[in-house]
């Protein structure tokens, strides 16, 4: 595995289905929706949560980015770089849209599978550049995404957080828990040491 591609992470847009719209564009039938909702909550796992901030992946748009089938870099329903793939940033998330090549039987086949529901997911490849830290009062940790370099969209069969994802969060909250509690330790004996200070010793 590439450094790059240790280094990126994949999150599924969960709840409703994304909102696809099948039509035809020129001839060519359209694959288009969201794959990522801004503000929305991304459970990882108990305690561990995200949310992507608007704007996040402004900056990186002009990148060369594709349309992938289930993250699998085999199957390429669209791409920035050839202006078979359109991305746009709004106040509600990242959408994108991809005129399908009907020569590509995948890509048909992908799209006739939206069309008639059996896929409903979305989701998206991104490295994480500049992130917010919330450690809550009942322990749980949340992450606010403020920039992210996008790599990849993709239409989805089962939304999942990859094991990776989840056991690198779970480190980084583990050691957040423990920083805490080292400073939570040493407050308390500052306080203690300040205490001891101003009581007067005991004379025998």
């Amino acid at each position: 595995m590439s450094e790059k591609n240790q280094r990126i992470e994949r999150r599924t847009l969960r709840g409703s289905p994304i909102d696809y719209k099948v039509r035809s564009e020129d001839g060519d039938p359209i694959i288009e929706g969201y794959f990522a909702v801004y503000n929305s909550i991304y459970e990882i796992a108990p305690g561990m949560s995200e949310s992507i901030a608007p704007g996040a992946f402004q900056k990186y748009l002009s990148d060369d980015i594709r349309m992938l089938i289930n993250h699998d870099t085999t199957f390429v329903v669209g791409r920035t770089a050839a202006h078979t793939l359109e991305l746009r940033d709004d106040s509600h998330g990242l959408w994108a849209k991809a005129p399908v090549n009907p020569k590509d039987s995948a890509a048909m086949d992908a799209h006739a599978r939206v069309e008639r529901g059996d896929v409903s997911q979305a989701s998206i490849g991104f490295e994480i550049i500049k992130e917010d830290t919330e450690i809550r009062e009942d322990g749980s940790v949340h992450w606010t995404i403020r920039e992210a370099k996008l790599y990849e969209v993709s239409i989805c069969t089962f939304p999942a957080y990859e094991t990776t994802n989840i056991s690198a969060r779970s480190v980084e909250r583990d050691r957040l828990l423990e920083r805490k509690a080292e400073a939570w330790r040493a407050k308390m004996k500052e306080r203690i040491k300040d205490v001891k200070s101003i009581i007067p010793e005991e004379k025998d």
